[in-house]
């Protein structure tokens, strides 16, 4: 079955990737041109039913984030890597007998110039990179300023050509009268991204298809449970007074959740309202992650409160409120080596990894470890102390947060899994 590919970018890339992909098997092009990359946005909003978005760049991905977000499919963009500019810069060299230090190369990530020039070891590397990541990622991208990068150094004497990375800033810097070429995209890199957008494409489909079973644990109002069966298209089984079974799909119940679903109806049902989704590929698999998902949804000391589990064994809640990620398993050597050593649990290893990884500081006390895991103060000392007697926790200070009383010790992770 074919693969349904909507490629966003310049005429002169589209022309190229649509003669590609009639080399490649099952996969359809759609195209859709723009002139300057801020157009994308709205080519998105307008596009039609496919299976994958690939953007030709970065910029046109970037711009489009708002409505690119709301997509119930996956998108990919063609990066500007090591490859491309060590292509580009050979072409330089050889057809347009340049140095490197006579070039203006703009290109939204530097290091892969750098990393380029590391692998030659020359010791002659572009003098004029302008790097516009910042711009793009603050949403103040100005096409104008980087035409004047160029166009400053060049009035200057200071290059003898520019390489750009942006096709609407080549059509300017030619009718400037700035010579200028565009950065080479390879044909092999553009096979690769196109590859890379059908796999994610049937990787999609794959998951969405899987079976999601969720139980629900409720004194609830038939109307709302009949209500939230239609919206993820489930059949419901009542297994007691409060008990019940749902039959779905995993791509429903993930819309759902980009819509903030659970939310909406959580907050019609009676307290208390626990509920734990299971995905699996099949219904004895997902009803076993649903039930350990409710598992968790009952111990959460919220009134309301949803979990899932995926096949994976992430665990992502509690629903409506938050949207931590824990693994329940994990296979990697040196986390099983903590795991064995300190006979701390998956699930608590993986909540202390994510708990370092969502702080701004690197430093922490046991009352702010105890309130992400929501244990006691006594449990996490526990814990604290397996995990400071194996160096994977070491205690770096004191702080005194009360004029009275024995001051509290400050942590910082030590563990090659979080580092």
């Amino acid at each position: 079955m074919s693969t349904r590919i909507a490629v966003i970018g310049p005429n002169e890339m589209l022309s190229r990737i649509i003669e590609l992909a009639s080399q490649l098997n099952e996969i359809e092009i759609d195209p859709y041109i723009y002139q300057e990359p801020q157009e994308a946005t709205e080519l998105v909003r307008n596009m039609k039913p496919c299976d994958v978005v690939f953007f030709s760049g970065a910029l046109p991905y970037y711009f489009s984030k708002r409505y690119r977000e709301q997509l119930p499919i996956p998108s990919v963009y063609l990066a500007t890597d090591e490859v491309a500019i060590a292509c580009s810069l050979l072409s330089v060299l050889n057809n347009k007998k340049v140095a490197p230090e006579r070039l203006a190369i703009d290109l939204i990530d530097s290091s892969v110039v750098k990393n380029v020039w590391a692998e030659i070891e020359s010791s002659n590397p572009p003098l004029h990179v302008l790097e516009y990541r910042e711009m793009v990622e603050e949403e103040k991208f100005d096409l104008d300023k980087i035409v004047s990068f160029h166009q400053a150094l060049w009035k200057q004497g200071s290059i003898d050509l520019a390489l750009t990375s942006i096709h609407a800033v080549f059509d300017r810097l030619l009718s400037l009268g700035v010579p200028a070429m565009r950065i080479t995209d390879p044909k092999i890199s553009l096979i690769r991204g196109l590859q890379e957008a059908k796999s994610q494409a049937e990787l999609f489909k794959s998951k969405a298809a899987q079976v999601a079973v969720g139980f629900l644990s409720a004194p609830i109002l038939l109307e709302g449970l009949n209500e939230f069966a239609h919206v993820i298209h489930a059949s419901v089984k009542q297994l007691n007074e409060t008990l019940f079974v749902l039959y779905s799909t995993r791509g429903n119940i993930e819309v759902l959740l980009e819509k903030n679903g659970f939310h909406d109806f959580l907050d019609k049902w009676p307290e208390p309202a626990v509920v734990g989704f299971g995905y699996g590929s099949t219904i004895t698999e997902a009803e076993g992650n649903a039930k350990v998902a409710l598992s968790f949804a009952e111990k959460d000391g919220d009134a309301r409160a949803c979990y899932i589990l995926t096949e994976e064994k992430d665990l992502l809640g509690p629903f409506p409120h938050q949207r931590k990620q824990q693994r329940l398993k994990n296979d990697h050597p040196e986390f099983l080596l903590v795991a064995r050593q300190t006979r701390l649990s998956p699930a608590n290893l993986s909540k202390i990894i994510e708990f370092g990884k969502t702080r701004q500081s690197i430093h922490f006390s046991a009352p702010d470890l105890a309130d992400y895991l929501q244990v006691t103060r006594r449990s996490t000392e526990r814990i604290l102390k397996k995990l400071v007697d194996h160096g994977y926790v070491k205690m770096v200070g004191e702080e005194m947060t009360y004029q009275q009383g024995r001051p509290r010790s400050v942590y910082e992770l030590n563990m090659p899994v979080y580092q």
